[in-house]
């Protein structure tokens, strides 16, 4: 037998006690693992943090982790200071009448190059908010002497009362101050009397627009609200006409006017630092319509009884009546569908602006119900003429229906539409109240 040396067969070498789970690289992998779990614990703690932050601030109040959500009553509406001096705007003053506050009155602003006017008075949809101090103490000395005492008047159904206001220009600011004093002797037709206030525009640029508050239910409302105007040089007044218009709001339809006064300053003297208070008698808003009427449209019909379609074109129309001092009128036209007397469609044009003599040339199509047999005994259309205003609520100049039950062109018109489907047929129609 062969004996094998040491020598001889595979090398077979120990192996050591110590394995992987006990080598460095081990160890920095799980360390590198829990600094980053710990890195994104953090940022979740500080995303809750700040989210838990940004709900407290916007429920108003500062609160704790352990507190619970309190209702917070609403914050009081604090008084909206006026701009600083470079700013171009128009100032309202208080009452010059009113007992003046303790503090001084604040630094009056510079006058602007050009006339840029904002609403002086309050909304007549909004209460009044605190006033600033009087405009200047000349003003308020010689208002002081001229404020008249509202009293009860008799009732006149022919007058419709007086406007009570004061003026007064600075030269050294370039600025025209109007006071709306008070009214006396409205009309009213309620027992407790109209909700009445003013509006004021300067004409003819008709931009610079403002208007006083409300004063409820009464028939002499006081006012004392002072509007300055900033940037009229002493030569630009005499082309200046103040056109006053006096309204009663209503919360639940139009407002009514009950009349307006025009008073141009080419007639007037005013003096620097003066004021000058003026009375003029509030004349009726439609009395020029009475005496110009209210004008005339040009429509065009066309009756489709396949398809149960009316076509209406408006076309012009002429003779307009003057809504303003300036001659001039912004007219548009609303049209009705009336089916047994109720209204199932509305279109209207497009304001036509400064002109007494609009071409519109605008067709509209109205559907008719009770398709296929669809006809025009019970439908008739309703046509309103209106002036269109930015400040209060548009004035319709005139009404016109044309429908079977019509009188007149309007009626002729209808049925000769009706005698010839799908032809164009048009007519003028005098505007009515």
């Amino acid at each position: 037998m062969k004996m094998l040396s040491p020598h001889d067969g595979p090398d077979i070498s120990p192996v050591e006690s110590a394995g992987e789970w006990h080598s460095p690289t081990f160890w920095v992998l799980v360390i590198g693992a829990s600094a980053l779990v710990a890195v994104v614990i953090a940022v979740l703690a500080c995303w809750v943090a700040r989210r838990r932050a940004s709900l407290a601030h916007k429920l108003g109040g500062k609160r704790g982790p352990d507190k619970a959500l309190v209702f917070q009553p609403p914050r009081r509406a604090t008084a909206v200071r006026s701009p600083g001096s470079a700013t171009h705007y128009l100032r309202k003053s208080p009452s010059p009448t009113a007992a003046a506050p303790p503090a001084s009155s604040p630094p009056q602003p510079q006058p602007p190059a050009t006339v840029v006017v904002a609403s002086g008075g309050n909304s007549p949809h909004t209460p009044t908010a605190p006033e600033p101090a009087p405009l200047s103490k000349e003003l308020a000395d010689a208002n002081a002497t001229e404020k008249p005492k509202p009293s009860e008047p008799e009732s006149n159904n022919s007058s419709l009362g007086d406007l009570h206001f004061k003026l007064r220009h600075d030269n050294e600011k370039s600025a025209l101050v109007v006071s709306v004093v008070s009214c006396q002797g409205l009309p009213g037709r309620e027992p407790a009397g109209p909700d009445p206030y003013v509006k004021l525009q300067l004409l003819p640029d008709k931009q610079h627009k403002v208007k006083t508050r409300v004063v409820r239910k009464t028939r002499c409302p006081v006012y004392d609200e002072d509007f300055t105007f900033y940037g009229i040089a002493p030569h630009e007044l005499a082309s200046i006409t103040l056109h006053f218009v006096v309204l009663s709001f209503d919360r639940y339809s139009r407002d009514e006017i009950i009349g307006e006064v025009v008073a141009p300053l080419s007639a007037l003297q005013l003096q620097s630092g003066e004021a000058m208070a003026l009375c003029r008698e509030i004349q009726p808003r439609s009395l020029k319509m009475r005496s110009v009427g209210r004008g005339e449209v040009l429509v065009s019909l066309c009756w489709q009884p396949a398809a149960a379609r009316l076509t209406v074109v408006l076309l012009k129309a002429r003779n307009l009546p003057k809504m303003d001092v300036t001659g001039l009128a912004d007219p548009y036209v609303k049209m009705y569908l009336l089916y047994n007397g109720q209204r199932i469609a509305k279109k209207k044009t497009h304001v036509k602006k400064r002109t007494l003599n609009p071409v519109f040339n605008e067709s509209f199509v109205f559907e008719v119900p009770a398709a296929p047999n669809a006809t025009l005994d019970h439908v008739s259309l309703e046509l309103l003429v209106l002036d269109w205003d930015r400040v209060t609520k548009n004035e319709v100049i005139g009404r016109l229906e044309l429908g079977s039950e019509g009188v007149g062109s309007a009626r002729h018109h209808w049925r000769e539409v009706q005698a010839a489907p799908r032809r164009q047929i048009a007519d003028w129609h005098k505007l009515k109240e």
